[in-house]
């Protein structure tokens, strides 16, 4: 979907060096290799990463507000959104719980932590002093407040995602109450939803670029070698983060119907596009165009991926929980059961709302400690090194975990068409005659039951 249009020929018949996601994989091997050896010249590469995430960022808005207000208002009974987002945060609530606890689980196992003796008088609170400040100014209730915005334009201008999302609702209901006389409203937004999945495709050609500058920006600033300083941290989430995609995530999407992997495989330009910007925004509006063309409805794919971006963070949870008792362990505190039954509620509501961009799981981190009187918040001063290494395995994860809900919460609804998905699953490309366009409850799956037949 990234690098052909919708009707277009199946990637794999392209020639090799136009696959998007080999481009970005050849770019982020470049700006390893450039970060390594010349460390100055890497970090000066900075602003072509944060030249791309600025310019996915600047059409993240219309695209959501497009193709939830459209999906919206083409639902024949608008009690479907709600019975939608119901079921999604159900879903959400259900696997970001079981996340932070898979994390918990892990981190006493292997101890990562253990043996480091670690005075927390010694710890540097300066170095993490901006964070902190952040973690404080961002209170659940504040979160809660911010999804209103000041005006119905304002989050077209700073593009927060919850604010877009609740706009776009509220708009979609409006034109599915007023009927036939909003007709040309819709036939309208429709109509506009071209031209700016366009520019998503053309900006997508810009990918490698944003890719190369982002990894030559980390390893030349931060070093391959500091890594090597908390391998066992890193190397503990890593591992723990594949086994919940590959196990708990394998499970769900078996149950569903569909395989992990080919799903893994259907969006692999997202997952490179993530890895190599550490953002998960930057996959945000090619994830939504893709997962319309694997048979999800336009309605289901504009409530549940935007609103995953900030509740369904499975990534973000496991990191949260893992890096707040290796914190503890490291400066060997002790954690009663009831101060670890108040970290994983604290964190289960603190994560809400993280944003897809890097440092937004450690100022989440940072909002949890600071209710934990047990951990010291100047400790996550010993994971700042990784912290960016980390981020885009968090990232990766996240992306995984919000197309598997999208795909689960569609066949709930009925509104997944099997057979456009076990095709774009099979072929791990988008299918050629795709058709996005929003359809009534339960048209998709009527539609592939009669195809099937």
């Amino acid at each position: 979907m990234l690098d052909t249009p919708t009707h277009a020929v199946p990637a794999r018949k392209l020639p090799l060096h136009r696959i998007l996601y080999v481009q970005v994989l050849f770019a982020i091997a470049v700006g390893i290799l450039l970060g390594h050896y010349a460390p100055q010249l890497g970090e000066a590469m900075k602003p072509l990463g944060d030249g791309f995430i600025k310019l996915v960022k600047m059409i993240i808005a219309p695209v959501i507000f497009l193709t939830v207000a459209t999906g919206i208002a083409a639902m024949s009974d608008l009690k479907t959104v709600g019975r939608v987002t119901g079921k999604a945060m159900l879903y959400f609530l259900t696997f970001s719980t079981l996340a932070l606890a898979i994390g918990m689980i892990v981190s006493h196992i292997v101890q990562p932590g253990a043996g480091m003796h670690i005075d927390p008088a010694s710890l540097d609170g300066d170095a993490v002093a901006t964070y902190v400040t952040q973690a404080h100014d961002s209170t659940f209730a504040d979160f809660l407040m911010n999804i209103i915005p000041t005006t119905m334009f304002s989050p077209f201008v700073s593009g927060d995602i919850l604010q877009v999302l609740f706009i776009a609702v509220l708009f979609g209901i409006a034109l599915a109450i007023v009927g036939e006389r909003a007709r040309p409203v819709l036939d309208l937004l429709s109509a506009l939803a071209g031209p700016v999945f366009k520019i998503v495709e053309i900006l997508m050609k810009a990918a490698p670029i944003g890719a190369f500058g982002a990894m030559a920006f980390t390893i030349g600033k931060y070093g391959i070698g500091s890594v090597l300083n908390l391998a066992m941290l890193v190397g503990t989430f890593y591992a723990t983060a594949v086994l919940f995609v590959l196990v708990i995530l394998g499970a769900v999407a078996r149950y569903n119907g569909f395989s992990i992997l080919k799903l893994v495989r259907y969006i692999r330009e997202e997952l490179l596009l993530v890895l190599g910007t550490s953002s998960s925004e930057a996959a945000l509006p090619t994830l939504m165009r893709k997962m319309e063309g694997a048979g999800c409805s336009k309605s289901v794919v504009g409530l549940v991926i935007p609103t995953g971006y900030s509740f369904n963070l499975d990534g973000t949870n496991i990191y949260m929980t893992m890096a707040a008792l290796f914190i503890a362990q490291a400066c060997d505190i002790p954690l009663s059961l009831g101060d670890q039954i108040l970290l994983l509620l604290v964190a289960m509501l603190s994560s809400k709302g993280a944003a897809g961009v890097t440092g937004a799981g450690f100022i989440t981190l940072a909002a949890t400690l600071s209710v934990i009187p047990s951990v010291p918040v100047a400790g996550i001063a010993l994971i700042l090194g990784v912290d960016r290494f980390m981020s885009e395995c968090r990232a990766l994860t996240n992306l995984v975990g919000n197309a598997t809900a999208t795909i689960v919460v569609a066949r709930w609804e009925g509104e997944l068409d099997k057979r456009r998905l076990d095709e774009a699953l099979s072929s791990g490309a988008v299918p050629p005659d795709t058709d996005t366009r929003a359809r009534p409850l339960g048209a998709v799956e009527a539609e592939g039951q009669a195809q099937a037949a």
